[in-house]
């Protein structure tokens, strides 16, 4: 041990770096958890609070309250991980326990799964973890082969869809999107397309059951609810009641059970779970793990192109042009693998706006954890709580951290930057594993990602399109302003 200056012994951790206390208080008990809930919300902002958070105690890592808070949630006490290099034991299953932990200090009421514990709030050592995660493999890698044709038809419906309304005015990508996401996620693993069998409202239904989930993220629901007082008390104080979207969660089940017959059928054989399980937890694979996250990722991704403008518009129809033009006119997984630029673009809207922003986990045991230049002591129990956003924008880590670079994975040397990209709940190095809380499917989404941007502009020379705010505080809406059909054409 090291002595600080007054003569008292500084303690170390093993890589040599000074322990401290971490900074931050929880403040008065009741009263600060409301206080931080409103600016998270609505006067800050979620970068702006955290990052308010970072700069008054001049350490990322701090404690903090983290919304929704006191009323809805057991405990809002959060150590808060908000560089690249502390946030890393958030992927490590022997120093954090994930149980219950999903979507942070909230738990939704298990009935809106029929009673049941999906897999994503399971922790890594229970049982069933191991069995869903194995099976939720089997689907991706069983149904592979479809995700290019089925987004194809999907997402060729709603360009289609887009043309037809932009002469009229500008058109709302999220609406069309939403609808578009749920028949591509749903044909893609069960060959089944909600809207040609339940009808047009299929993916509402889905949107209802998600919202009775995330009600207590979401902010700024409606303009005819004033905020913050009265939707803070609606949204963040109390779960809705479950039995609002009773009606729309049995419609999907009647959906999944017949359109999943033979994956149920695996579910039972190859992995032993009961027919209930696996049905509750493959409804909640497709409505909420992949159906949600493209519902959110595309918006994401077209708000940077949009951003980026007509220059990198010009490389990407360049690149993707041509690579598919070699491909006998037709998009591969081996002819997007050799889009360089396409694939940093995705990675890159990835890195600075992950689809889920935060990663909770309890430490199971007193353990240290490191930001760049400080040791801290967490002791067993606590939550922590990762701001992906911002630890993903880690100046010493990424040169212009803050911008948008549509190159910046391009290259041997560039790629490996992608260690620090963490969007999956785990660096983009790596390969998701039944022992992990890694997103299963996390190379569909970066498939999904660059299909998203091959198709925009094989369709178009350029288009334009602005953010216009956010919808329920979760995705940004976008809203397309013109479109130049492709020249060559």
């Amino acid at each position: 041990m090291a002595k600080t200056g007054n003569g008292t012994a500084e303690e170390h951790s093993p890589s040599g770096l000074p322990i401290k206390q971490i900074p931050g208080n929880y403040g008065i008990p009741v009263l600060s958890p409301i206080y931080d809930r409103l600016h998270y919300y609505y006067f800050q902002g979620h970068m702006g609070y955290f990052k308010s958070h970072a700069t008054k105690h001049n350490s990322t890592v701090v404690r903090l309250n983290m919304p929704p808070g006191i009323f809805i949630s057991r405990n809002p006490h959060v150590i808060a991980v908000l560089d690249a290099k502390s946030f890393r034991v958030l992927f490590d299953p022997s120093k954090v326990e994930k149980k219950n932990t999903f979507i942070g200090t909230y738990v939704p009421p298990l009935s809106l799964y029929s009673g049941l514990r999906p897999m994503a709030y399971l922790d890594t050592t229970e049982q069933l973890h191991s069995s869903l995660k194995s099976f939720s493999f089997h689907l991706l890698a069983s149904r592979k082969s479809q995700f290019i044709l089925t987004f194809h038809k999907a997402y060729s419906s709603l360009f289609d869809m887009v043309e037809a309304k932009i002469a009229s005015g500008p058109v709302e990508f999220n609406d069309l999107n939403q609808s578009s996401a749920f028949d591509f996620t749903c044909n893609a693993f069960l060959g089944a397309v909600p809207s040609e069998v339940i009808g047009p409202s299929a993916s509402n239904k889905a949107a209802i059951w998600l919202l009775l989930q995330l009600h207590p993220l979401a902010s700024r629901l409606t303009k005819f609810i004033p905020w913050p007082i009265i939707e803070d008390l609606l949204l963040h104080c109390v779960p809705l009641p479950p039995c609002l979207a009773h009606g729309s969660y049995k419609t999907l089940e009647e959906f999944f059970s017949k359109a999943g017959e033979s994956l149920l059928e695996d579910a039972a054989n190859k992995f032993g779970l009961s027919h209930d399980v696996a049905l509750h937890n493959l409804i909640f694979m497709t409505s909420f793990n992949a159906n949600a996250g493209f519902k959110i990722f595309m918006p994401i991704l077209l708000k940077w192109l949009a951003h980026a403008g007509e220059t990198l518009h010009g490389k990407l129809v360049q690149e993707i042009r041509s690579v598919v033009k070699s491909s006998n006119g037709t998009i591969t997984l081996d002819a997007l693998e050799k889009m360089e630029l396409t694939k940093s673009v995705v990675w890159e809207a990835l890195r600075l706006d992950p689809p889920v922003e935060s990663q909770f986990g309890h430490a199971r045991t007193d353990l240290i954890i490191e930001s760049h230049d400080t040791a801290f002591r967490v002791k067993k129990g606590e939550m922590i709580c990762g701001y992906q956003p911002m630890a993903m924008r880690d100046e010493k880590i990424f040169k212009n951290a803050e911008e948008f670079v549509a190159n910046r994975f391009v290259g041997d040397q560039e790629k490996k930057l992608l260690e620090y990209v963490y969007w999956s709940n785990g660096p983009e190095t790596v390969s998701s594993t039944v022992g992990s809380k890694q997103c299963p499917g996390k190379d569909m989404v970066i498939l999904v990602g660059r299909l998203f941007v091959a198709h925009l502009f094989l369709r178009y020379d350029t288009f334009s399109a602005v953010h216009d705010g956010m919808l329920l505080g979760l995705e940004p809406r976008m809203v397309f302003k013109s479109v130049k059909k492709a020249s060559d054409q």
